[in-house]
């Protein structure tokens, strides 16, 4: 009888180890960190209390203060700040970018923010694969085919696409908030990819 070839499959052990490394090697760049200004700090801070945890992304700029600082105000006003859209709304709008872009980074921390957001697990799921597998309803629907279109071929963006989301109830100031949301990611997925960058691994665990 042919002996059967020893095959050299990682273990679980090991890809739990590999997947760490998530955690450590935050980017391909090496950019080392600066010290914090106090603002940043209390920042840092606060997303360990709240989160158990600084968002990788948050690290990845940490090596320039000013860029660091300007990120986390424009994160914060378009994803937190009182909007037309909901968080998950929101949200969506960046898994169903980042699923056209094909970003690592984003579809993960993101998929979990819409899992958490939506109670929804498959949901998030879906973002990320194929939004229009989803069941939505025709506001979700017209904002997230809005996005990705003002993603894949903005110049084919024209009235009838506003017109279509005025149709489905969003103001001229949503409209605007999903256009600013969907800009920021597809900047973020780019610069995401361009230094391989690296989700925190609790993300994949998490609203599961």
């Amino acid at each position: 009888m042919a002996k059967r070839k020893k095959t050299n499959h990682p273990t679980n052990k090991a890809r739990a180890s590999a997947t760490a490394h998530d955690d450590t090697a935050v980017i391909a760049l090496q950019l080392p960190p600066q010290t914090l200004a106090p603002d940043m700090a209390a920042y840092f801070a606060k997303c360990e209390e709240k989160l158990g945890f600084v968002p990788n992304v948050l690290k990845a700029y940490a090596f320039d203060a000013a860029k660091l600082s300007a990120f986390v105000a424009m994160y914060n006003d378009l994803m937190l700040a009182p909007s037309g859209l909901s968080k998950l709304e929101r949200e969506m709008i960046a898994v169903a970018v980042s699923s056209h872009n094909r970003c690592y980074y984003c579809l993960v921390a993101h998929g979990a923010a819409v899992r958490q957001l939506s109670s929804d697990p498959p949901l998030g799921e879906l973002m990320a694969m194929n939004f229009r597998a989803a069941r939505l309803s025709k506001r979700e629907r017209a904002m997230l085919d809005f996005a990705v279109k003002l993603t894949a071929e903005p110049w084919l963006v024209e009235e009838e696409d506003r017109a279509r989301l005025r149709r489905s109830g969003f103001s001229d100031r949503d409209i605007w908030d999903i256009a600013a949301v969907t800009g920021f990611f597809n900047m973020t997925n780019r610069v995401a990819s361009a230094t391989d960058m690296r989700p925190n691994s609790v993300y994949h665990r998490q609203a599961r």
